[in-house]
């Protein structure tokens, strides 16, 4: 048989199995979840005895979507080499894999094909593909200056202010700069068996201010990155992306701050001195929305903050971007198109520019069904585990499904349902749960059927 019937041969059986962009996405984050687990639940990447696969693909799961829910303690349990397993799946799961598979290719100068330009377009929400290399050029020289910028300032202040040995400092000084950045919520401060996220620091400015803006400038969005480094600080010359999630981001920073000084001011900012107070306000309001840090015990705070990080943690950060949650632009949309709808408005305007009724679909869609699929976790571990406790149940389901990592403590006493449970509320947060059930449900366009319409009562 000559080459060329080979080719013929061998190309239905290729083009059978060609999967779409969005379908590569969700498989390369299962690849990924899935060799993580496998290489932390060898004997070297553990002190003491191994864990088993089925916590170590928990954990690689949380690693990987950028989430920070763990079910033993990362400090203690990790070695050197489980702890840099972990900081790797951080990074590719916080940039995302095409991003990095894209700079291998430019740095190995070999050509960047239109399908693989298409698959990084669609991995960090553009618009189009023009201009995407040097877009992902962008990318990683960014998180390369501010991960770096980052791990310097903080192994500093944790060598001369907390007594760290320097390579100890340096390493500590990394691994929650990049955590911070990636909005993963990893932390390694429990070494000597008792984890408490960074509450050490909760009076430290520099330590949290760093750590503040790792995770606001990593969950801006890299787009948004794209518009401010080609027009500095000029707002009219932005784009309506970029105007709508500083907006927001500004917004609920500021917002979740204040409501939560007022809140705990009789609960967790009672010992406080009012610099402490107003710090670790702003921390937690950032914080809550993806990164899942915490500064003061998450529970003792206010039933008036819980339901307010329910919301926070739903909201997350920003689209093309290492946050989780169904996006602050998707919440501005509904929002807008709320105020056009009671005013009697015929368009849904902000900034100067009418927003189209297709993005105002999106977002429903995105909101209505990540909110169905955290009230179904909630069921699912209610039902198996009542004595958890419900206002401790939403907590863990709201953190899961906005890859947020924040807890009131629950993780580790899950049972293998609710983990798995908790497992696939990661993936699809982090995957983007419309997304996902578009690539399971791909299907060859259908010529199209309408329906006669009828009118139906809402509201």
């Amino acid at each position: 048989m000559s080459r060329d019937s080979q080719e013929s041969t061998l190309k239905p059986h290729i083009f059978a199995l060609r999967l779409s962009h969005t379908q590569i996405i969700a498989l390369g984050f299962l690849l990924l979840i899935f060799t993580g687990a496998l290489l932390l639940s060898l004997p070297i990447a553990s002190v003491g005895k191994p864990v088993s696969f089925f916590d170590a693909l928990f954990t690689s799961t949380s690693a990987s979507c950028v989430t920070g829910l763990i079910v033993v303690n990362t400090g203690a349990q990790w070695t050197l080499f489980g702890q840099i397993v972990l900081l790797i799946l951080i990074q590719i799961g916080g940039l995302g894999f095409m991003t990095l598979v894209t700079f291998f290719l430019i740095v190995m100068r070999r050509k960047v094909g239109l399908q693989e330009r298409q698959i990084m377009t669609e991995s960090i929400n553009a618009s189009s593909i023009g201009g995407i290399l040097s877009i992902t050029k962008v990318i990683l020289l960014g998180t390369l200056l501010f991960e770096g910028t980052g791990a310097i300032i903080l192994a500093v202040r944790f060598i001369t202010g907390y007594g760290f040995s320097v390579g100890e400092g340096i390493w500590y000084g990394i691994f929650h700069s990049v955590s911070a950045f990636c909005n993963a919520g990893f932390d390694i401060m429990g070494k000597d068996g008792f984890s408490n996220s960074l509450m050490r620091f909760s009076a430290d400015p520099v330590v949290n201010i760093v750590i503040i803006l790792l995770i606001i400038i990593g969950g801006l969005g890299f787009l948004v990155w794209e518009d401010i480094r080609v027009h500095g600080f000029r707002w009219k010359r932005y784009r309506l992306q970029t105007k709508a999630v500083l907006f927001m981001t500004a917004v609920l920073v500021v917002t979740g701050a204040v409501l939560i000084f007022i809140f705990e001011k009789g609960a967790t900012g009672k010992d406080m001195g009012v610099g402490e107070r107003i710090l670790t306000a702003l921390f937690t309001s950032v914080t809550t929305r993806t990164a899942g840090f915490n500064t003061v015990d998450t529970g003792a705070m206010s039933a008036s903050t819980l339901i307010l990080c329910y919301m926070l943690m739903f909201i997350g950060g920003n689209s093309g971007s290492t946050a989780g949650g169904v996006k602050t632009t998707s919440v501005l949309v509904v929002l807008v198109f709320a105020i056009s709808g009671i005013r009697r408005k015929p368009d849904a305007n902000v900034f100067g520019r009418r927003i189209h009724e297709d993005a105002l679909k999106q977002s429903i869609y995105v909101i209505s069904f990540n909110l169905m699929l955290a009230i179904v976790g909630a069921l699912v571990i209610g039902a198996i585990q009542p004595e958890l406790g419900i206002d401790r149940i939403l907590f863990e389901v709201f953190s899961a499904i906005g890859t947020v990592g924040m807890t009131m403590g629950i993780t580790s006493q899950l049972l293998p349902v609710g983990k798995l449970a908790i497992m696939l509320l990661m993936y699809l947060g982090r995957v983007g749960s419309v997304s996902f059930g578009l690539a399971m449900l791909e299907r060859k366009a259908r010529p199209a059927v309408t329906y006669p319409t009828e009118s139906i009562t809402v509201g």
